[in-house]
């Protein structure tokens, strides 16, 4: 009996110092890294959404951000120019910053007067949105998209 309750008040010992010892697992924030698709754009008036825009007759969108880099292309039949972009990126205080190393000839136009693209960045698991403000701070546009991968 002895024996018994030695076995008992060790396991009782043991358990309290377990559940002692395991913290809850921090929640993680979700991470740009993957693949994404754009879905649609906002369009903003008062900073409220005006309009919503979709990608119509084959309009593709995707961007793949991993270890720092991001790589954009997009697909416009209706566009004869190319669209696509290469750099790096980084998340600051809610803010998405890129900055393009090299890019489509239509793109590296833009870049030449634009060194970092700076975005609102509204993100979850599953879906993000980068947000285009004006020079008071408004919003007037948003590319919303959707994880891939």
């Amino acid at each position: 009996m002895k024996k018994l309750s030695l076995i008992l008040g060790f396991l009782l010992i043991l358990a309290v110092f377990i559940s002692a010892t395991v913290k809850d697992q921090p929640a993680h924030d979700p991470s740009l890294e993957g693949v994404w698709d754009l879905k649609h754009q906002y369009l903003y008036e008062n900073n409220e959404i005006l309009d919503t825009l979709y990608n119509l007759n084959g309009y593709r969108q995707v961007k793949i951000y991993t270890k720092g880099k991001v790589m954009w292309s997009r697909f416009n039949p209706t566009d004869t120019n190319e669209w696509f972009g290469y750099g790096s990126y980084k998340i600051v205080d809610g803010y998405l910053e890129e900055r393009l190393e090299y890019a489509s000839n239509s793109m590296m136009q833009i870049v030449d007067t634009v060194q970092v693209f700076r975005f609102e960045l509204e993100i979850n698991s599953d879906s993000y949105s980068q947000i285009s403000l004006d020079d008071n701070g408004n919003r007037y546009n948003a590319e919303n998209y959707s994880r891939i991968e």
